[in-house]
């Protein structure tokens, strides 16, 4: 599904946040009741309550869809229905939790899918999401916790937005909030307290979704707003009158990926995406077919190519393959041609240039485009694991 842009059928608004209980939901649903009492028809496309009474209250008055019932693995579950939706054809939609994975048999395999039907339908959507399931920061925020977020969102989908809403509370207020049990039940709510809801790690993921309004908001003009007595703090985002490119002069940055079947590719994806995210870089991902494969390997080699190569196109980073002998001149002649800026390189496993300066890839791609700036990207590991 293609990339849109904001203006193009119906407007994204995105509320986002650190952790569960800062109050994205709440503050949706009080920005619905008042676009609802000026007249705008409202929908609740999908809510999520968690059983969170001042939550659920914002929801009075406001229609809600049916939801879809879908049978799997001898359970039931409800999931949006975007066909309803889509029928019923309402100016706004609000659809909680925008990460969500659809359970199978539900059409489309994430919730952030549907809300790109619902846009191109002409009908506007504001939903809920957290920093740390961006697919951008994955790593990071991995080394962060020490929990790997499994629900992650292509951070273009957050870019196709017209609107970017920081919903905040400090630390020490979320902590509050979950010792009173208004975020979980007390069971759940100690359970995270021992985990995931540690003032250290809330007070990192905090500083990470302000870096990254903070980024978001870098391109578009910047309005502060008070959030009541609710104790947050937000920033809305509107679109800037351009597309915000330099457009294709000489200055203009350029990212190149070497890609392999190596596991370490999706961080090396990752943080590339991420730098030409944050430079405004085009960004290209490469891998180099020199028929060295061969033997009963082969298959399963190009599966894992193919696989790496869809993680780089899920993130809009243009993909091709190259048949060459010679890897290194393959990748120089791509960048000179491209006039690419940086290359980014996983890092061996083996220090094996030390041993064969001459045939070590990077030494290699250094002395063929000394020129162009190469970044070696590492897999790091949290203490202990």
């Amino acid at each position: 599904m293609s990339e849109g842009k904001a203006g193009a059928g119906g407007r994204l608004k995105v509320y986002l946040g650190y952790a569960a209980g800062v109050g994205k939901t709440y503050q949706m649903l009080l920005d619905a009741q008042e676009a609802a009492r000026t007249g705008v028809d409202v929908l609740i496309g999908y809510f999520e309550s968690h059983g969170r009474k001042d939550t659920i209250a914002k929801t009075a008055g406001l229609e809600q869809a049916p939801r879809r019932r879908i049978e799997y693995r001898g359970g039931v579950f409800e999931e949006m229905d975007t066909e309803a939706i889509l029928r019923r054809a309402p100016a706004l939609c609000l659809v909680d939790e925008l990460a969500h994975t659809n359970v199978p048999g539900a059409g489309r395999e994430k919730r952030w899918e549907d809300v790109l039907v619902l846009l191109e339908r002409g009908i506007d959507v504001w939903t809920t999401v957290n920093v740390q399931h961006l697919e951008s920061i994955n790593d990071q925020v991995f080394e962060i916790t020490g929990v790997r977020v499994r629900e992650t969102l292509p951070d273009w989908v957050l870019k196709r937005a017209a609107e970017v809403v920081m919903v905040d509370a400090t630390p020490q207020a979320l902590l509050n909030r979950l010792r009173r049990g208004v975020i979980y039940a007390p069971d759940k709510a100690q359970r995270a307290l021992e985990n995931f809801f540690k003032e250290s790690t809330l007070v990192a993921l905090r500083e990470v979704a302000l870096r990254e309004t903070a980024h978001e908001v870098e391109l578009r003009q910047v309005t502060s707003v008070a959030a009541g007595d609710s104790g947050s703090a937000y920033e809305t985002a509107t679109p800037p009158l351009g597309d915000g490119e330099s457009g294709a002069g000489e200055g203009k940055d350029r990212i190149l990926i070497h890609l392999t079947a190596d596991a370490v590719m999706p961080l090396l994806i990752r943080r590339a995406r991420r730098m030409a995210d944050y430079v405004h870089a085009e960004c290209y991902a490469v891998y180099v077919e020199n028929g060295s494969w061969g033997g009963r390997a082969a298959p399963e080699r190009r599966a894992e190519v193919e696989r790496v190569l869809n993680f780089a196109r899920n993130l809009h980073i243009e993909t091709r393959i190259l048949e060459s002998a010679d890897t290194a001149r393959a990748l120089a002649d791509f960048a000179r041609l491209h006039r690419i800026t940086e290359i980014f390189l996983a890092r061996p496993r083996f220090r094996a240039w030390h041993i064969l300066p001459g045939r070590n890839l990077i030494r290699r791609i250094l002395r063929e485009a000394p020129d162009i700036e190469i970044v070696i990207v590492a897999e790091r590991h949290k203490p202990g694991a």
